[in-house]
């Protein structure tokens, strides 16, 4: 089953990031009709992208919390790599074309036409300190839940960080010093980090998706759990795979034949309250074996 907080987590910051890029969209097209700023253009495209990324994750967390049914008996949480997947190509081609409009604008011989620059410099001070808070706040929800959806949406915005603070300096410089080329390697530099972002979690999700094993960690956790359990004398047969958030664990324990059933099941039910409780994403299911002799 899908753990109530996880999902009100994910949800909460699936919505925050929805309504801040609408709200982004909105203050970038003012900055844009008062300065006709390139490089304010392009925050706003970026903006305007993101209003479907979220959308597209809002409903992927949304869609991944529905209870399991008759023909997904393991419940749909894999729908969150299928969009994460999905991000993280999608991301790399806005990596492509940073880079191109980035090279584009360091071989320009002309300078654009800038004007109103205080009144951008304004507007795109509150994009970055709306996107800064999104971004916080989807670090925690992402740490707390493991969600790569919304991991894939906060690598988007904090990539949106740089052409924002990109534009601002060139507005700046253009104001001041009348240089116009300076967010061009700031865009370049965002392209770089956004491709290797995007490649970890393509590479996450690709994993996922392909019943790799859980982290390294969560086997020796789980393991350290059922070495110490009262009334286990021995395990084996420790399978893992994760889907989204959630990861699903089989484990085979070893009790002594002679004790009763409610007893083993009593030994069997607690060790999976105690994995659980350690792995609150975790799935897990026992199976009990008599104790192999020697």
């Amino acid at each position: 089953m899908t753990h109530p907080e996880p999902h009100r987590l994910n949800l909460s910051a699936a919505r925050a990031s929805v309504a801040v890029a609408v709200v982004l969209v909105g203050v970038k097209l003012w900055a844009l009709w008062m300065t006709g700023a390139l490089s304010v253009a392009a925050s706003l495209a970026d903006s305007a992208l993101d209003v479907m990324m979220s959308l597209g994750a809002m409903a992927a967390v949304a869609y991944a919390a529905r209870p399991p049914d008759d023909d997904h008996a393991f419940g749909h949480t894999s729908v969150e790599d299928l969009t994460a997947l999905g991000q993280a190509l999608f991301l790399m081609l806005v990596a492509a074309g940073l880079v191109w409009q980035a090279t584009a604008r360091l071989m320009a011989t002309e300078a654009p036409q800038l004007h109103s620059e205080g009144a951008g410099l304004l507007a795109m001070a509150v994009s970055v300190a709306l996107t800064a808070a999104l971004v916080v706040w989807q670090g925690r929800v992402a740490k707390a839940t493991g969600s790569r959806v919304i991991a894939a949406d906060r690598l988007h915005y904090m990539a949106d960080l740089l052409p924002a603070l990109g534009a601002i300096a060139a507005l700046l410089a253009s104001r001041v010093w009348g240089v116009w080329q300076l967010d061009a390697g700031v865009a370049l530099v965002a392209a770089l980090v956004l491709a290797r972002g995007s490649l970890a979690i393509g590479r996450g999700a690709w994993d996922a998706l392909m019943d790799r094993r859980a982290d390294p960690a969560v086997l020796d956790g789980i393991a350290r759990i059922a070495d110490g359990w009262p009334g286990v004398r021995g395990w084996h047969d420790l399978k893992t795979r994760t889907a989204g958030s959630r990861i699903f664990v089989h484990l085979h324990i070893e009790l002594d034949g002679d004790q009763t059933l409610r007893e083993a099941h009593d030994i069997g039910a607690g060790l999976r309250r105690a994995i659980i409780e350690a792995y609150p994403e975790a799935d897990v299911i026992i199976h009990k074996d008599v104790v192999r002799e020697t």
